[in-house]
């Protein structure tokens, strides 16, 4: 157990969460030398925070979560938790790798005064946070924040929260000799959060790069364009805009579409695929089946997907559009390349334009993934004799040969292909003996000579 992690949830949470600790946990060898005994006072660490003031107005919340936490407690204080490799500490904001989602406090009805408490709660200094400026005096310039470039994302733009960027933590520009001239009243200005007065509400900027952590060190600070905005504020105006759900925002964003999602993120976050934490007990079992992992799950997942390209691309082939037609199976191999069914479909369709052999080397990677699969077989029965007559007709007879006889042995009742086969080797034996009379002839006349 996380002796540490206990100890700040008891003094967080009081002499309640400690009572139904023991009720909860009382047959748990872990805890009972780490729970303190009764009647021991519970006096919060200095600088600890306090639960927001909300959670006293609807007391029926605050008990949920306590018991929550009781109930999990030997799952949510494991040391399993820790990360299974190094933290990224920052995660760029890529809608190509992952849902860039707006604040979830954008869907949420949180009250101003409890999202204000829980801003100053979290903001720390070098945060990134993205303003506008409202005036400028010879001390400084003042701006309303708007929202904010690193840590906890949240929906701030209409808390009206100002902050100071004194005169000193205003860098020089080169043409301007009174630094504050260089700005104007309305500029958009990213600025790095220099202290914070959590008491009185307060904070104070800084537009140089020391104020940033080393991480974000590169992050250029001062005016911006709205083209500056993060993703992530740009989606949430755009939701206040059309009034989407969290859930269509998050299935029309191309990151939730990401094959690799769940690797890219469990890299970032340090969470072990092979080993994840997880509060459902059932997940702590070991010995899962191998089709209820990740790889198996998603190989069914990505089948699905295939077979709906697969579908329209028989659609289009229906109705004659074969460009389309094709676009959708190429599509449908890029997401599943082993699919049969995408496979036999494309093979129809080089057939049907024509190209043979690559129609036969579809339908043969089909059969390979499925040997009992009727129509792959079929398919390349038909095709393998087509292509002999191709051959025939281009006086190739040895290797038409081998076509039709890989299609019998691919099917011993393939009639088309006996009987193609059968008139080959008649036609063949007569070849030879037209050759052998030519021959005859030849010597004949060489002796009468």
């Amino acid at each position: 157990m996380d002796r540490e992690l206990l100890r700040q949830a008891l003094s967080y949470h009081g002499p309640a969460l400690l009572s139904l600790l023991r009720a909860e946990q009382h047959d748990n060898p872990d805890f009972r030398g780490l729970l303190p005994p009764p009647g021991t006072a519970l006096e919060p660490p200095r600088g600890a925070s306090q639960p927001p003031a909300a959670w006293k107005e609807r007391p029926s919340i605050d008990t949920e979560i306590k018991r929550f936490i009781a109930k999990k407690a030997d799952l949510l204080f494991a040391h399993a938790w820790k990360p299974n490799g190094p933290l990224c500490e920052t995660i760029e904001e890529n809608e190509e790798y992952y849902a860039v989602m707006p604040p979830l406090e954008r869907f949420m009805e949180v009250p101003r005064e409890e999202r204000r408490e829980l801003f100053f709660r979290d903001i720390e200094r070098g945060d990134i946070v993205i303003g506008r400026i409202t005036s400028i005096r010879e001390f400084g310039f003042f701006m309303v924040l708007i929202c904010l470039g690193s840590g906890i994302i949240r929906e701030i733009s209409d808390l009206e929260i100002t902050a100071l960027c004194p005169l000193r933590d205003v860098p020089s520009q080169s043409n301007h000799g009174d630094p504050l001239s260089y700005y104007q009243t309305g500029d958009l200005i990213r600025a790095a959060i220099k202290d914070v007065d959590r008491y009185h509400e307060k904070l104070t900027v800084s537009l140089y790069s020391s104020a940033l952590p080393p991480n974000l060190s590169s992050t250029k600070l001062g005016v911006i364009t709205s083209d500056d905005f993060p993703l992530h504020y740009r989606r949430s105006m755009e939701v206040a805009n059309t009034g989407e759900t969290f859930e269509e925002v998050l299935h029309r964003s191309p990151g939730f579409a990401n094959p690799f999602l769940v690797e890219y993120l469990a890299e970032k976050l340090g969470i072990s695929e092979s080993n994840p934490p997880s509060l459902m007990r059932s997940l702590q079992i070991k010995n899962f089946n191998e089709e209820d992992f990740a790889p198996a799950l998603r190989k069914k997942q990505s089948a699905s997907w295939a077979l709906k390209c697969v579908k329209a691309g028989v659609d289009y082939f229906k109705v004659g559009r074969h460009v389309e037609a094709m676009n959708e199976y190429n599509k449908a191999l890029e997401i599943d390349p082993q699919n049969v069914e995408a496979l036999v479909a494309r093979g129809a369709l080089y057939a049907t334009k024509g190209s043979l052999n690559k129609a036969i080397g579809d339908f043969e990677i089909a059969l390979e993934n499925c040997p009992t699969h009727r129509n792959a077989r079929k398919y390349l029965c038909q095709t393998l004799v087509e292509r002999g007559g191709q051959l025939e007709e281009e006086d190739k007879l040895i290797n038409a040969e081998s076509y039709y006889k890989k299609a019998l042995s691919l099917d011993e009742t393939f009639q088309e292909a006996e009987e193609a086969l059968t008139k080959l080797r008649k036609h063949m034996q007569v070849e030879e003996e037209k050759e052998s009379i030519n021959f005859l002839l030849l010597f004949l006349l060489l002796l009468l000579k």
